[in-house]
């Protein structure tokens, strides 16, 4: 046996030791705990895919309106009949065919009929509204994830459950959150914003206008029935300890939305209280310059998920930059408003169908009864190994340390989170090191019985048991592979402490045990009986 080979083992044992150490040191900023051991919030949420395609008809409806009317053809009636079919009436049926062809190239997701003269109607094809259902979760996924990272806590989960465009559910788990409500609004709430213009009825001053407090009057000011081109928006008032709600009737076209937002931060009004400031995109910046130049007088609403903010005076040009007040801010809700208008809003609304808080406390008893369960089995092992193995069963405890260390300071630099399940992965991972260690030493032992000489028989121990350890060592990571690709929450973290475990056991066993035993042999060569 060559002496420097052995020396070369051993060194790269105790360096790969001194960094696992290093890498795990101090445990408790090394290691993230998970939701189940730090406490904190899990929330199953369903997308309103409905909400999104409703929107996205909405849309294209609006602009196929304004294709028809650029081009003279302007439509009685643009309404829908249905979630996803719009109906243009009142064309002229000389220009019906022209009409037509101009919506069929302008949105070639929908099927165009004929089904009364001068009426079309669109119909939304059924491949495509899944397309728009699974982009709203998918959309919302991701702003969900922005707005979360945004906020500051640590190893978050948010995904998806389920697969294809009927999976509407999102997961989402935060560890460690103090303020499980504040972390819920923040998700739960689309953040659309819009600015739209206030039509005030025939005959009344812009400022002089006072919206009523129901919706029926808003309809008798204009003469019983609303423009086509206007709708009512309500807006939720606190003044002086009383609550009351106003109406105000606003275009249904916005010139401007938060998708147009180039950047929002919080920032404090005229009068010093909380507000938020925002920066437009070039383009939206221009647009927005127009709608002030031509609007001078007139009110401009500030909408946000369907509720005004506050509706005030144009009196200057605004061109890319503005400011948000009247919202009844406080410094917190501010800075989430900031928070959601940067990360975008979401496309469609989200209802919560499941909500846990994990208490601190409870997650601090499952991190002793877990622990206190692996030392518990661990000493178990030790002893057992030590009894009936002897010597050499303190190098099954020694493999066994080192296989424990491997396995934390992996998940340290891989910054994945520790749960409960995790534990019990690592309480696994004890039992599997050792069975790799049984294989050896018994076949070590079974050729000791055959004659062979202690260094034959420890080579041929290691050598004619790779084939089993290797064997049952993979087939137990596909099984960890398989709960890492399809498994949720808790499942995923039990499978990756799993799956790193198994991986530092092959190294231990089949590496560092070896190089223990041939180190013991270079140091005793004329060894005439080893103690197994």
């Amino acid at each position: 046996m060559d002496l420097g080979d052995v020396r070369m083992r051993m060194a790269l044992t105790v360096a790969a030791v001194a960094v696992c150490i290093w890498m795990i040191h101090p445990l408790e900023k090394t290691i993230n705990l998970g939701l189940d051991l730090k406490g904190g919030v899990h929330m199953v949420m369903r997308v309103r895919t409905d909400e999104a395609v409703k929107a996205d008809v909405d849309l294209t409806r609006e602009r196929m309106r304004a294709t028809l009317v650029d081009k003279g053809i302007t439509p009685g009636e643009a309404g829908s009949d249905g979630l996803t079919t719009i109906v243009f009436s009142g064309i002229d049926p000389a220009r019906l065919d022209e009409a037509r062809t101009l919506l069929r190239d302008q949105d070639p997701r929908y099927g165009v009929e004929t089904r009364a003269p001068g009426t079309l109607r669109l119909t939304l094809r059924a491949s495509d509204v899944s397309a728009v259902r699974d982009s709203a979760v998918r959309q919302a996924l991701e702003k969900i994830d922005m707005r979360i990272n945004k906020f500051g806590v640590a190893e978050p989960m948010i995904q998806r459950k389920g697969v294809g465009p009927s999976a509407d559910q999102i997961i989402v788990e935060i560890p460690g959150v103090e303020d499980p409500q504040r972390v819920k609004d923040l998700i739960g709430s689309p953040a659309f914003l819009e600015w739209k213009l206030v039509k005030v009825p025939p005959g009344v001053m812009a400022d002089q206008y006072r919206p009523p407090d129901n919706e029926q009057a808003v309809a008798a000011a204009f003469g019983g029935t609303l423009p086509q081109d206007v709708m009512v928006m309500p807006q939720d008032v606190n003044t002086e300890g009383r609550h009351f709600t106003l109406y105000w009737p606003v275009t249904r076209h916005s010139p401007i939305t938060g998708n147009d937002l180039k950047n929002a931060r919080r920032d404090n009004d005229r009068f010093g209280g909380p507000a938020v400031n925002f920066l437009l995109s070039a383009d939206a910046g221009q647009r927005f310059q127009d709608l002030t130049r031509a609007n001078q007088g007139q009110l401009l609403a500030i909408v946000l998920d369907g509720h005004i903010l506050s509706a005030p005076r144009i009196n200057a040009v605004i061109a890319e930059r503005g400011i948000i007040e009247g919202g009844n801010f406080t410094v917190e809700s501010a800075e989430d408003l900031a928070l959601k208008l940067r990360s975008g809003a979401l496309p469609a609304g989200l209802d919560i169908l499941e909500e846990r808080t994990v208490g601190a406390s409870l997650g601090a008893d499952s991190i002793h009864d877990g622990i206190a369960a692996t030392i518990v089995g661990s000493i178990i092992v030790i002893l057992f190994m030590l009894v009936y193995y002897q010597l050499a069963g303190v190098n099954a405890v020694v493999a066994l340390v080192v296989n424990l260390l491997i396995l934390l300071a992996t998940m340290a630099s891989l910054r994945s989170t520790l749960t409960l399940p995790g534990i019990a992965g690592m309480a696994l991972t004890v039992g599997m090191a050792v069975d790799a260690n049984v294989l050896v030493f018994e076949r070590i032992r079974e050729e000791l019985r055959h004659g062979r000489t202690i260094k034959a028989a420890i080579h041929a121990g290691f050598d004619r048991a790779f084939a089993t350890i290797i064997d049952s060592h993979v087939t137990t990571l596909i099984g960890g592979l398989a709960l890492l690709g399809f498994g949720t929450g808790p499942v995923k973290g039990f499978a990756v402490t799993l799956i790193v475990g198994i991986i530092a056991n092959l190294l231990t066993a089949l590496f560092m045990s070896r190089a223990l035993f041939d180190s013991l042999l270079t140091a005793n060569p004329r060894m005439q009986r080893l103690s197994i």
